[in-house]
């Protein structure tokens, strides 16, 4: 079901060759871009009728109108399973206490005697939150969208999510029950490029939604495309690709865990990814003695896991050493990783590149989805090595504050303007020597 990658016997090659070696789907969000291109110009110019009409050919939704009445989120919390509501409700306790730990504070520097440099942060003003509502629900991604903002000081949160037949053209109630938990009152039934559209360019009239500084959230590469195609005139978190489970694994892992999680991953999407990195093969034979019963017990065979599973992006990546195995995944690059191995803790500490790592047998990837207080919106396509997930910092931006006193200028003019002609911009030089009855130093 799942094919092998045996890199043993040879030294691994370095960098991008390495990289090259590994499994990936594929995932061109190039391409998508000419084909959302249309979808957000028409949302620009027709508004909320483009959005209606985008219901109707993509969700079979004819709406009345896009923006979600309060009163369908009260009623979506009141109808809620209690056993739901339960979930969610520690899932955002725990989401807070990590997120609420990451807020930033002023900090000032004195760099000289009447001279410093002040670092706040400020939040985004407004964001725009996507929950996907294609395959599965993703009451979970309202979570880990909506608390970091919130956590950041964000002031004006809005949220979209596709229309859905089932429930009358309204969101899934169960996204719809996740906002009214955390008090989102302003939500779309919008999906898809057109939702990013909606965010980006802004609509008017009774259901008109007020443009935003950022958009957020997983989504289809319809999505990640239209994402793209604002980057600039909005902020992204990520473009977004299929997700990905990686676990490094030795002898001392269990296969059943092992199977378990990589199926896990799998169920989410015909392109999702699932890799395991071992030094073990008989660890190997024994994950695929019980990926297949483990597959025929589960939902979603034919639709999801078993093409994830057998697709070119999922392998069994056969190392000589631990070692070895860290080497690989760091160059992998991973959404979520798992560390099955002796020591795990210590292993774990080498990683460097991973969306987030899950550390030995009993912190499975499923946890971190719903429950273990950190974020699962995370970097995919290999983005773990230079981006971060979702977070507080998300929502922040820097900004330094000068300020220097007369003395405190006076002291360092002359590096400023020799450092303003080295660069032959003079007027900058002369800004600071109109501030002076200006002598070269030392003559």
């Amino acid at each position: 079901m799942i094919s092998r990658i045996d890199l043993r016997g040879e030294p691994l090659p370095e960098g991008g060759a390495l990289r090259d070696l590994l499994p990936r789907a594929e995932f061109d969000v190039e391409a998508a871009l000419e084909k959302v291109r249309p979808l957000c110009e028409d949302v620009r110019h027709r508004g909320t009728a483009a959005l209606i009409e985008a219901a109707a050919r993509f969700d079979g939704v004819r709406l009345e109108r896009v923006r979600v009445p309060g009163a369908a989120l009260t009623a979506a919390l009141a109808a809620l399973d209690p056993e739901v509501r339960a979930a969610l409700e520690e899932s955002i306790r725990r989401a807070r206490l990590v997120h609420r730990a990451q807020r930033r504070s002023p900090h000032t520097t004195r760099v000289v005697p009447g001279g410093s440099v002040t670092e706040k942060w400020v939040p985004v003003e407004r964001v725009g939150l996507y929950a996907p509502g294609g395959r599965s629900v993703y009451p979970s991604s309202v979570i880990m969208n909506v608390v970091p903002a919130q956590e950041a000081g964000v002031e004006s949160i809005a949220l979209a999510s596709p229309a859905q037949r089932e429930f009358d053209g309204l969101p899934h109630p169960t996204i719809l029950a996740a906002c009214a938990l955390l008090g989102v009152d302003e939500v779309y039934a919008a999906g898809g490029a057109s939702a990013v559209a909606m965010f980006a360019y802004g609509t008017t009239g009774p259901d008109g939604c007020a443009p935003v500084n950022m958009v957020t959230g997983p989504g289809n590469i319809w999505v990640a495309a239209a994402k793209r195609y604002f980057t600039g005139r909005i902020g992204i978190d990520a473009e977004a690709g299929p997700t990905e489970i990686a676990i490094l694994a030795d002898a001392t892992a269990d296969p059943v865990h092992v199977a378990a999680d990589l199926i896990s991953q799998a169920e989410h999407d015909p392109l999702a990814a699932a890799v395991l990195v071992t030094d073990s093969a008989e660890l190997a034979d024994a994950v695929d003695k019980e990926l297949d019963p483990q597959v025929a017990a589960t939902k979603h065979i034919d639709d999801r896991v078993v093409p994830a599973l057998s697709g070119r992006q999922s392998a069994t990546v056969l190392v000589d050493s631990v070692e070895d195995g860290l080497r690989i995944v760091n160059a992998y690059g991973a959404e979520h990783l798992e560390i099955q191995t002796a020591d795990a803790t210590a292993v774990a500490e080498r990683v460097r590149n991973a969306g987030a790592v899950f550390v030995g047998p009993y912190a499975p990837v499923s946890l971190g989805d719903y429950c273990a207080g950190s974020n699962h919106v995370l970097p995919t396509g290999g983005c773990a090595c230079h981006s971060s997930g979702l977070s507080v910092q998300s929502f922040l931006r820097g900004i330094h504050i000068v300020d220097y006193d007369r003395d405190a200028l006076a002291e360092v003019a002359h590096h400023v303007v020799t450092l303003a002609e080295a660069e032959d911009l003079p007027a900058h030089g002369a800004a600071i020597k109109a501030r002076f009855e200006w002598k070269v130093p030392g003559k």
